[in-house]
């Protein structure tokens, strides 16, 4: 880094000022509501070491269930080591609340491309096997309106009596949209309840946990979905999911995780403390990719590239939509985001068929933990208009960092030195 380059963030930083003031009060809000569950909890340090085997009398899952219950404003949560992906965790909540004959209603279109293949049916002939189509449950979905709003009144007719689910997901996965705020997510769930009171709301939240002050379960979601790998494991958590909601919902989900007679009361982990401690520090880490959201908005922005959230739109999820326009410039910019990573800054990611998907992806993951998008990543699948979708950062200073290092490699630094 040079001095222009110095300078150059200290002027995107100036730019940006009032709205990196406003995530710090979003950060001692969330930070407050969290430190609140542990005293609730009565979190001990016996509390951070766990089990083996069974799992029985685990006090330390237990605890960990009851912050994680407090923290998203649920009655009862499972949060599990043994949980792969945020797919993985909303595999569990679908399967466990949807049985044959019913249907799984998504409010908020077609969802992020692996769960498509959970889903199965038409267009997923090659992945049926063990699919929710499989088991004779159907699927539907309401589009979202032009400027990414919740059709309301058509979720709302599309509700019938074989209706079990209705499912938003809150990031816009592999699409050019916004992410939806809590309190939007909330007043559709109001209306969906009040006429149609025996559905039940599923949540996605990956990438969304901790971008507000409220959570999903606080506006009448049913069950709350994520993974530990995201943002609430706070960059500590080496792996697992969460699903958090009322006692009835998590019930019937916890008999998917294990199995019916058993449901949470087993299930082992011998070390809780990354776990505590990603939560605890969660807030802050959050607030620290919001800021380098931002940043790297106002950076690209002013080069000519396409890209949303802006730094004072609403930013209710971590994820930054860069749009590169070409298979090759999309490329070039994950390159060079991995070449600004802690780990393999010397590996060229390449376009690959990655499982689960529909299109090759490219990915861009330096991170320390493998796949966490808490950390600084870009992927996105190749397929027109080929839009890099940039998330995370341990810290601001990395996501700044990377941004002018990733502006330099793309040969766009000279006019980035206008801003």
């Amino acid at each position: 880094m040079d001095e222009v380059q110095w300078a150059l963030i200290e002027s995107i930083e100036e730019k940006i000022r009032p709205f990196l003031a406003q995530i710090e009060r979003l950060i001692d809000r969330n930070q407050e509501k969290v430190l609140r569950a542990f005293a609730r909890a009565r979190v001990t340090s016996s509390d951070l070491f766990g089990s083996t085997g069974y799992g029985l009398g685990d006090r330390g899952r237990d605890q960990l269930e009851a912050v994680y219950a407090s923290v998203f404003g649920g009655e009862a949560a499972i949060v599990r080591a043994s949980i792969a992906s945020g797919t993985h965790a909303l595999a569990i909540a679908y399967f466990g609340l949807l049985r044959p004959g019913d249907t799984l209603l998504y409010a908020t279109g077609d969802p992020y491309d692996t769960l498509q293949t959970v889903i199965g049916g038409s267009g997923q002939e090659q992945a049926r096997e063990g699919t929710l189509y499989e088991f004779g449950i159907s699927y539907h979905k309401v589009e979202l309106f032009d400027d990414g709003s919740i059709d309301v009144a058509t979720v709302l007719k599309s509700i019938d009596g074989s209706t079990k689910v209705v499912a938003f997901q809150r990031s816009p996965g592999y699409a050019w949209r916004r992410a939806l705020s809590v309190s939007e997510i909330g007043a559709a769930i109001t209306l969906i309840k009040r006429h149609h009171p025996h559905v039940l709301v599923v949540v996605d939240n990956c990438y969304g946990e901790f971008t507000d002050t409220i959570e999903p379960c606080e506006v009448g979601a049913d069950l709350v979905v994520g993974s530990l790998i995201k943002n609430p494991g706070g960059g500590l958590a080496p792996t697992g999911g969460y699903l958090v909601g009322t006692e009835a919902a998590v019930s019937l989900a916890s008999y998917r995780l294990t199995a019916p007679g058993i449901g949470a009361e087993m299930g082992s982990f011998e070390q809780y403390r990354l776990f505590f401690q990603g939560l605890f520090l969660a807030p802050h880490v959050v607030g620290q990719a919001l800021k380098g959201n931002m940043f790297a908005a106002s950076a690209f922005s002013s080069v000519g590239m396409e890209c949303a959230p802006l730094p004072e739109e609403s930013h209710d999820d971590l994820v930054l939509r860069v749009k590169l326009g070409s298979p090759e410039r999309m490329v070039q910019f994950c390159q060079a985001i991995q070449q600004a990573s802690p780990i393999d800054a010397h590996v060229l990611p390449e376009p690959w068929a990655m499982p689960g998907y529909q299109d090759h992806i490219i990915m861009a993951a330096g991170t320390f933990i493998q796949g966490a998008s808490i950390e600084l990543s870009a992927d996105g699948p190749i397929r027109a208009p080929y839009i890099a979708y940039l998330q995370g950062g341990l810290t601001f200073s990395h996501v700044k960092l990377a941004v002018i290092q990733a502006l330099s490699k793309m040969d766009l630094l000279p006019h980035a030195q206008q801003i």
